[in-house]
């Protein structure tokens, strides 16, 4: 097997469904040779390993420990899934401080473990916040660290899709900004349906503003409903678009889809948040996107919605207030 690279990864949280998933998907892509699955439930975390061993995989190094300095001693790359799951009836706010407490050790492990580590992508909820600590006990550049927020985007595509009967890759351009949450902001001008602009479809018979209302929340309910039919939370496309975007960041496929970014210069400070963004070797960047003023008005809603949980935080005493942070990390000065 060809591999893209030779440096580690390590997949954090790799006992889990969306962690082992990961470390299969990791390897399928081609990614490196060098893997290491941690978890500090060893049982389950063996018993992964085992599965990847028995797929027969050649010239794969899979390594696994519950020991997180060594797995994070040496790694490259970093994916993390290593949250509490979301379960039926919660939203993703519900998580909030048992894993932004597993952010900031999670980030305190990267500074003392692997400061030269290239990337961390964090995926357990609610990621916006996880990741914004991450970043800032880790002492990375904002840069180095972007979160998981295309499901809602790939939510968008493939509703439109659906509804009006066409392959999912025929709808381009999707995009919801914003919070990785019920307060996204669903954006329509930036959508075509078989190169047609969304914005000239909604409002005719095509699709109707009822029809886009109802498809809006549909979207938005999105992971809700996969805990309905499944009894538990999304694992296999979160694993997948995570993975995708490690692999953009060692200079492989473009990562296709927003991805959440540490955003610095907000009129109430800074949060992390889904923005238009390019990932390859030299990290994440973003731009702000350009949408209706009702698209605007929505994004902004939901800066304020990340705000409020960003400060959430700071009252729990788990971030300092937002004037210290460039004490607790430099880069963010």
């Amino acid at each position: 097997m060809k591999f893209l690279t030779n440096e580690k990864l390590t997949i954090v949280g790799a006992a889990g469904m969306i962690g082992s998933n990961m470390v299969q998907t990791a390897i399928m892509m081609g990614l490196t040779p060098n893997i290491c699955a941690y978890d500090p439930y060893a049982p389950a975390l063996e018993g992964v390993a085992e599965e990847m061993y028995h797929c027969g995989f050649e010239g794969v190094n899979l390594t696994y420990t519950s020991d997180i300095r060594k797995a994070l001693d040496g790694a490259g790359y970093v994916v993390s899934s290593g949250g509490a799951a979301r379960k039926a009836g919660m939203t993703r706010e519900d998580l909030l401080k048992g894993n932004a407490e597993i952010a900031a050790q999670f980030g305190k492990d990267l500074r003392n473990y692997c400061p030269d580590v290239k990337h961390v992508v964090v995926v357990f909820n609610p990621a916006d916040i996880t990741g914004l600590i991450t970043l800032l006990y880790s002492g990375l550049k904002p840069s180095q660290v972007s979160t998981l927020a295309a499901l809602d985007s790939t939510r968008l595509q493939i509703a439109l899709a659906q509804h009006f009967g066409i392959a999912q890759d025929r709808v381009t351009g999707s995009r919801t900004y914003g919070g990785h949450g019920e307060q996204m902001a669903v954006f329509a001008s930036t959508a075509k349906v078989d190169g047609k602009p969304l914005t000239e479809l909604i409002g005719t018979a095509a699709l109707t503003d009822e029809q886009w209302a109802a498809l809006r929340q549909h979207v938005i309910q999105g992971g809700k409903r996969i805990i309905e039919l499944r009894g538990r939370s999304s694992f296999q496309s979160p694993a997948y678009l995570s993975i995708e975007m490690i692999r953009a960041a060692m200079g492989g496929t473009p990562f296709r889809w927003p991805a959440g970014v540490y955003v610095p210069d907000g009129d109430q400070g800074p949060v992390m948040m889904a923005m238009e963004t390019t990932i390859d070797r030299d990290g994440v960047r973003y731009k702000v996107p350009h949408g209706t003023a009702g698209e605007t008005e929505s994004l902004h809603a939901s800066y304020l919605h990340l705000v409020k949980l960003r400060d959430e935080v700071i009252g729990m005493g788990i971030l300092p207030p937002v004037s210290e942070w460039g004490n607790l990390n430099p880069h963010l000065r």
